[in-house]
């Protein structure tokens, strides 16, 4: 059975805050499993139903981050730190206003029934347009880097021994293989070109999710930390790919 593929918090509410269309759609799209979202911003926290009421949409222009320890950041240094220990951001102009929209997710339940309390720590913060557009680039760039980064760590992750997986990984790997974007969870309209680089980049992010539980093949150190090394290469392609198919700037 094919897996459905996951999408960041902040990729779909960052695609629905530009689409046009019912704020419930939204609120069903982004809060999904989770408890009702809120937002905090100046101290005053409202349900995400009654912020998106506030903010109006959609929205000029909408950027998403998904940032790790050790790279540049593109975020606003208000919110740089909060974004990283996050994985996440959402950056977006509304007329006057520039915002930055970061998740706190408390986990609780058991894995087997897992539940998220979901709190976005909004900001204000000075323009980012700039920033983000020299570290995230264009749409074509990301797919283009994506092709190359899913050959390269392909042919380096066999060398490897990615062949030995444990045994019990193969349905889990067919299944992400033949994985699609979750129905009904993008906004209507998303053009073509966005929701194949978001399929290719979740698809991607899934392999190495599970590439990571284990040594595969590796018999020493050495291997191992080459190994490492592709999967941490293809997920930064992956992160940027995905980030790019999510964000929308009016350029030139």
């Amino acid at each position: 059975m094919a897996a459905s593929l996951d999408l960041p918090r902040s990729v779909l509410l960052a695609l629905w805050l530009t689409a046009p269309g019912s704020r419930d759609g939204a609120l069903a799209a982004v809060q999904h499993d989770d408890e009702p979202h809120a937002v905090t911003s100046e101290g005053e926290t409202l349900a995400l139903d009654a912020w998106l009421t506030w903010l109006g949409s959609p929205v000029d222009e909408v950027a998403v981050l998904l940032p790790v320890p050790g790279e540049p950041v593109a975020a606003p240094p208000e919110v740089s730190g909060a974004a990283v220990e996050a994985g996440e951001c959402v950056l977006l102009r509304a007329g006057a206003r520039s915002l930055a929209l970061v998740p706190e997710v408390e986990r609780f339940g058991s894995d087997l029934e897992p539940g998220h309390l979901v709190t976005w720590q909004a900001s204000r913060v000075p323009d980012w347009r700039t920033a983000v557009w020299a570290q995230v680039g264009t749409l074509e760039d990301a797919e283009r880097d994506l092709r190359q980064g899913l050959l390269t760590a392909t042919e380096a992750l066999v060398q490897l021994g990615v062949e030995r997986w444990r045994p019990d990984a193969a349905d889990d790997i067919a299944s992400v293989r033949d994985g699609a974007l979750p129905a009904g969870r993008l906004p209507g309209g998303v053009a073509g070109q966005r929701v194949r680089v978001l399929s290719s980049a979740a698809r991607l992010r899934a392999i190495v999710a599970l590439a990571t539980q284990d040594d595969g093949g590796a018999v020493n150190l050495w291997q191992a930390d080459q190994r490492s090394t592709a999967l941490r290469e293809v997920d930064r392609v992956a992160r940027r790919a995905m980030a790019a198919a999510a964000t929308q700037l009016r350029r030139g």
